[in-house]
């Protein structure tokens, strides 16, 4: 292609992603740096005959004016991220003295709100990206092996979880886990306990945002596994099978191998949704049991004071995570097609 003609064809593209990648990162990074401005206090002495008293008010039109000279707040640096709410440097220092050994130091930056958010948003992330993969493939195996008439609606059946939005399927699988629930008073019939409860406990609530975010993303990734089954080569399988391969053995070292770009997409994609978990959380009513960066990035917005700052600085440190995570996969998906001469 030539240069001019790949340069209008790569233009709009080109723009798209200065608009509505570059601009925006910047501005987040711009405004992690700034804090809003203190408010201008006017200290008024009033007196009388019984005495003089002090009332403190803002001025409004000074701070107004400081707020249009200079509208992206009080620059501060690096001062948010090292805050107790954020990387809390101070804070994790003090822990680490005052503990006498690695376990105790780890469970006490629970009572830091981002290091006990990282630590859910890690383990959802971990747990949830390779549940998904694993079921994913499983049920991709599955209904490949079923008769011609049966494997379209057992495709739509399967693909109905991810048809429900995030939100309104963890609403409904919140009612269905409470006590008056078919789920929730199931679990107390069965354990005839009738105080148990789901939403009552720290591991219990991470539990099921972790089952509802294997089955929510599960059919993502059956969906991109069974269209690559359907271009596994017959040849090979058929070679398999006349070398006494048994039907796992194919699957190992034939279906797996042939599948591995699939997984490797699959994982990227995963890795970065999970990273950014939030509905669930939200869904579940469950910021007294786990919550996440994404989670964290709400809750400042959506204060009665926003807290955009804070929020900024949530959103830099979770973006430089999401690519922490990728890196792995896509060194990876890079040397395999790139191998060295």
């Amino acid at each position: 292609m030539k240069h001019k003609t790949f340069f209008w064809f790569f233009l709009p593209t080109a723009l798209a992603m200065f608009l509505f990648i570059a601009l925006p990162l910047t501005s987040i990074v711009s405004q992690s740096l700034h804090t809003p401005h203190d408010q201008v206090l006017i200290v008024v002495e009033s007196c009388d005959p019984f005495g003089c008293k002090s009332e403190t008010t803002i001025d409004h039109q000074a701070s107004k004016q400081i707020n249009e000279e200079k509208p992206k707040g009080k620059w501060v640096g690096f001062e948010i991220y090292t805050d107790r709410n954020h990387l809390a440097f101070k804070e994790v220092g003090e822990l680490w003295e005052s503990k006498t050994n690695f376990i105790d130091f780890v469970s006490s930056l629970k009572d830091l709100p981002f290091y006990r958010a990282m630590g859910f948003t890690l383990t959802y992330t971990f747990v949830v990206t390779p549940l998904v993969i694993l079921f994913g493939f499983i049920i991709a195996i599955a209904v490949n092996s079923l008769h011609r008439h049966l494997k379209g609606f057992m495709v739509f059946f399967s693909l109905l979880p991810m048809i429900v939005t995030p939100l309104v399927g963890s609403l409904i699988l919140f009612w269905m886990i409470d006590s008056r629930g078919i789920i929730g008073s199931g679990l107390q019939e069965l354990f005839a306990d009738p105080t148990l409860s789901l939403k009552a406990s720290t591991g219990l609530t991470w539990i099921t945002l972790i089952v509802y975010g294997v089955w929510h993303s599960a059919p993502f990734a059956f969906i991109v596994f069974y269209a690559g089954l359907q271009t596994v080569p017959q040849e090979t399988i058929e070679a398999a099978m006349i070398d006494g391969a048994s039907r796992f053995q194919q699957t190992m070292h034939v279906v797996v191998p042939h599948l591995s770009p699939l997984v490797a997409f699959v994982a990227l994609i995963q890795l970065m949704d999970n990273f950014r978990v939030f509905e669930p959380i939200v869904g579940f009513s469950a910021s007294a049991h786990a919550t996440s960066l994404s989670w964290i990035i709400w809750n400042d917005i959506g204060q009665e004071i926003r807290l955009m700052s804070s929020a900024a600085t949530t959103s830099v440190l979770t973006i430089i995570g999401v690519i922490i995570l990728l890196m792995p996969v896509l060194i990876r998906t890079w040397r395999e097609f790139n191998p060295e001469k």
